[in-house]
């Protein structure tokens, strides 16, 4: 895995839209937003709500287009994403992984960015980072908490036990254990939908993270279970859960919960798993380095980030 060089003050970040478009009136606070993290946003067509294409930021090919070009062009520190929604997963055909491979740079998302953090990973080995992103949280003033875990990524301080915001209740020891592993995962849906694909999530040894936000919970069981029959909760080392953010039940007087659902679906695998990490569709929120090592303490509820191998790039 290659590590990419973190971002530094004055550094240029080109941002890119490759699920649903920018409403008109965020495109500009999110570039002020960028700017006060001290970085040079360069917004890519896929931000303009002019470019749009029906429910997406632009077409399929325009979408693909700007990535691979912000990976492509030297003068490019970093690629933020700009926002998620939905349709990352309909230009996986169209990106240039061994031109990404080839020039390695920090890359940042999460929800329907889902679908790129995997890709980027298991086809060009490259760690990037499940963060808030401009035109979703930080377009708006938010809390301390996680403008700071946002500027550790950011800034390549993202390293040791990951914090709870004060205040926050301790995460929920479901299965008990310790193991390490690469962090992989993120949104359920996309990881759902990855299946019998070229782009299937691999968790063989690796920390598994989920979260998802407005899915009933027969929906949630539904995923998970493909998951489970797909064999990945046998495969992997251990699995984080995240926030379920107005995930409820379709009949609340006949459901299971999520924590039934929960045990009955992952804890069987016998894997350390813990639950209620602050980190998803939620506020305040970690960011995480998916695809770095970490070791998971489901004992004690811990999660850490262990320094990666050097910075490629």
């Amino acid at each position: 895995m290659i590590t990419p060089k973190p971002l530094f003050p004055g550094a240029r970040a080109a941002l890119v839209c490759a699920s649903s478009a920018v409403p008109e009136d965020r495109l500009e606070p999110a570039l002020e937003a960028v700017r006060a993290l001290g970085l040079e946003p360069v917004p890519y067509p896929s931000c303009y709500f002019a470019n749009r294409h029906g429910y997406l930021a632009a077409d399929d090919r325009q979408r693909a287009h700007d990535i691979n070009a912000a990976f492509a062009d030297p003068s490019i520190d970093g690629v933020l994403s700009i926002r998620g929604g939905y349709g990352a997963h309909r230009i996986l055909p169209l990106l240039n992984y061994d031109l990404i491979r080839a020039n390695p740079k920090y890359f940042s998302g999460y929800s329907d960015v889902t679908a790129l953090h995997t890709a980027f990973q298991q086809r060009c080995g490259l760690v990037t980072y499940h963060t808030p992103m401009p035109s979703t949280e930080y377009y708006e003033p938010v809390d301390p908490f996680t403008m700071g875990e946002l500027r550790r990524a950011l800034f390549g301080a993202l390293t040791g036990t990951l914090p709870l915001p004060e205040g926050a209740h301790h995460c929920e020891t479901l299965s008990g254990g310790c193991a390490t592993g690469r962090l992989c995962g993120g949104n359920l849906s996309l990881l759902a939908a990855s299946l019998g694909t070229p782009w299937e999530i691999d968790t063989t040894n690796k920390i598994l993270f989920l979260e998802d936000i407005g899915e009933k919970t027969y929906r949630i069981d539904s995923m998970l279970t493909q998951l489970r029959n797909a064999g990945k909760f046998d495969a992997c080392a251990g699995v984080v859960l995240g926030a379920w953010t107005d995930c409820v039940p379709e009949y609340p007087e006949k459901t299971l919960t999520l924590a039934e659902i929960f045990r009955e679906l992952i804890v069987p695998a016998g894997k350390p798993v813990l639950a209620g990490l602050p980190c998803g569709h939620v506020l305040p929120t970690l960011s995480l380095p998916l695809g770095e090592t970490v070791t998971l303490d489901a004992d004690h509820g811990l999660l850490t980030v262990h320094k990666g191998g050097g910075f490629g790039g």
